[in-house]
């Protein structure tokens, strides 16, 4: 396995990524609804027309999948350790068939590790954006990077 080449001394506070886009369709809504939150207003179109949105909308988990999906594509190439929480998560419009979304993130913090281990802190804000220009989700995720140090312990 080749390891992200990126490591906690390459990021930049201030740092700003995009991803390309992704456009969303009921049918793959409906399939990820039915195997991970079946609510009827995510996966049954017809009943979901007397719902508060008019139509099918992705659930909260399928958002967060195609963020972490999107997040690979600009992200992929930071060594993190893992992530471990995310602040101010905030569902701010509705991701509906037909959206097309891209992600950016923007690296706010960056903390060495005060327990000597080879790695820190990154926060990192990111956005969900459709084609209105509307934010979708927004979040800071809270991720350890490995540091170059891990590397020659590895």
């Amino acid at each position: 396995m080749i390891r992200p080449p990126r490591t906690f001394e390459d990021l930049a506070l201030g740092e700003r990524r995009r991803s390309s886009t992704r456009s969303i369709t009921e049918g793959e809504i409906i399939a990820f609804a039915r195997l991970y939150d079946p609510q009827w207003f995510h996966s049954d179109a017809e009943a979901a027309r007397e719902s508060h949105f008019g139509e099918v909308i992705a659930s909260g988990v399928q958002v967060l999948a195609i963020w972490r999906q999107l997040d690979h594509e600009i992200n992929g190439d930071i060594d993190f350790v893992c992530g471990v929480g995310f602040d101010d998560m905030r569902l701010k419009n509705a991701l509906r068939p037909g959206d097309t979304v891209y992600v950016t993130s923007k690296i706010t913090s960056l903390e060495p590790s005060h327990s000597g281990k080879p790695r820190g802190t990154a926060m990192t804000l990111y956005e969900m954006i459709n084609q209105k220009g509307e934010t979708v989700v927004s979040f800071t995720s809270i991720n350890l990077v490995y540091t170059a140090a891990a590397r020659a312990v590895s």
